[in-house]
């Protein structure tokens, strides 16, 4: 294959370094190593790459950095920490962080999903929530609960649960049958709501398909329902009106657990801390990540109902282990800490509310771009949106293309085959907004 090499400049400073050694993740590693896109630091709502160039970040990193970049408050925080405490094993010791971090999770939670695991990403959150929803069946005496429904389209990470609940055909074709028990929904993605803005209008009665799923396995061997409120990955599915509040109805009335995947909507995209409460809509568990930490430290969680959590550790013996689960780095004191610090940007900065006021004014912009030929449809909600662009005939080809031309024109977002995801950090002004609509109309002009 070669070899491929840089000149990295790094403020003052340039060194030679060796492309080989990395295999990046979902990435095309031979185009990207043929013209690399480096950056060397960020600060704000922007990027800056090894040219000295400025990108203004319009993904918010990866749906991460929902404060901006570069927060001081963060980082030092996880400085004194790693000074203080740099590790404790989390199976029988703990660290004053770890419950603190839950506590102040809770306050922001819906309904009562007032406990709390920690995991180290999006990824294990969501195999976590579907171990406690096989915990919690089990510890009330119906353990023959061991199927799954997700939908067509999902997003629900890369390990092999996700893998198996994901409804997205390049996550799953290339490792095997996956796990059993798992049945996919169809998506809500119509031609008759391309072009709406916020909740769609059609397809509520695609929730009926659990009620099928119902119908043909029995609801005695079902144990949870997972969905994304805004399917984030594939890009940007808003749902149909009382298309979630359908799913709750159809898991109350058979004993189903209702699981939200918020890693991409956690924590103010939507205006609300949680899409659960911009819909109005409480789960019983919910798995979160990415602006956690504000992407300074990997780091997930599963927060999960008192009812739940309180089932499972009753039908253990005194002294027993509830849950056979964790991760090593399971509340790791530095995520803790970058999480605390997090949470308090959020709240000082009252940044779920800029966001849930600078969203029409957002979507204005998003949704002004609908008049370029190139654009097929436009999606979004809060400080989310979804634009696809026509294909060429090859998936993905034009799509993977219109994110380098973004980014040589000093913008960053992610792409989903053929759509752009645009979700810039919840410290966006409406100059950055113009900003990004600028970028994004002359590219997409120019595709």
């Amino acid at each position: 294959m070669g070899h491929a090499e840089l000149t990295l400049r790094e403020e003052s400073t340039t060194r030679r370094i060796s492309l080989d050694e990395y295999w990046m993740p979902f990435t095309p590693n031979r185009d990207f190593k043929s013209d690399p896109k480096i950056v060397v630091r960020a600060e704000g709502m922007h990027y800056w790459t090894d040219r000295g160039e400025a990108i203004i970040d319009a993904a918010s990193g990866l749906f991460c950095c929902a404060a901006g970049h570069g927060r001081r408050e963060i980082s030092e925080a996880v400085g004194a920490q790693l000074a203080r405490l740099d590790f404790i094993a989390p199976f029988l010791r703990g660290h004053g962080g770890q419950f603190e971090f839950a506590r102040r999770l809770a306050e922001i939670t819906p309904g009562d999903l007032n406990r709390i695991f920690f995991v180290s990403s999006g990824s294990e959150s969501v195999d976590t929530a579907m171990k406690i929803a096989l915990a919690y069946h089990q510890a009330r005496g119906q353990a023959g609960r061991t199927m799954f429904v997700s939908r067509e389209r999902a997003y629900h990470g890369v390990n092999f649960g996700g893998v198996a609940l994901s409804g997205l055909v390049n996550n799953r074709r290339r490792f095997g049958p996956g796990l059993p028990g798992i049945v996919h929904m169809r998506h809500t993605h119509l031609p008759e709501n391309r072009f709406t803005r916020g909740e769609v209008t059609h397809g509520v009665e695609l929730a009926e398909d659990l009620q099928r799923a119902v119908a043909l396995f029995g609801a005695e061997n079902i144990a949870a329902c997972f969905v994304e409120p805004i399917a984030g990955s594939t890009g940007c599915l808003v749902p149909p009106r009382g298309y979630l509040r359908r799913l709750r109805e159809i898991c109350d009335q058979h004993g189903i657990l209702l699981v939200f995947d918020e890693v991409i909507t956690g924590f103010g995209r939507t205006g609300q801390a949680f899409a659960a409460q911009s819909f109005d809509v409480t789960p019983d568990l919910l798995t979160m990540a990415k602006a956690l930490t504000n992407g300074a430290v990997p780091m997930g969680a599963v927060a999960v109902s008192e009812r739940i959590h309180d089932t499972v550790l009753a039908a253990a013996a005194d002294g027993a282990i509830e849950f056979f689960h964790g991760h090593t780095y399971s509340g790791h004191p530095a995520a803790c800490a970058a999480g605390l610090a997090t949470l308090d940007i959020y709240r000082d900065e009252a940044l779920f509310d800029r966001a849930r006021a600078l969203a029409p004014y957002f979507l204005d912009a998003m949704f002004a771009l609908a008049d370029i030929p190139v654009v097929a449809d436009i999606r979004g909600y809060g400080l989310l949106a979804g634009i696809d662009v026509h294909g060429d005939g090859v998936a993905g080809r034009r799509g993977h293309l219109l994110q380098k031309r973004l980014f040589e024109n000093g913008l960053h977002l992610k792409t989903t085959g053929d759509a752009a995801i645009v979700a810039p950090p919840l410290i966006a002004e409406k100059a950055h907004v113009d900003d990004i609509a600028d970028i994004l109309r002359r590219t997409l002009s120019a595709l």
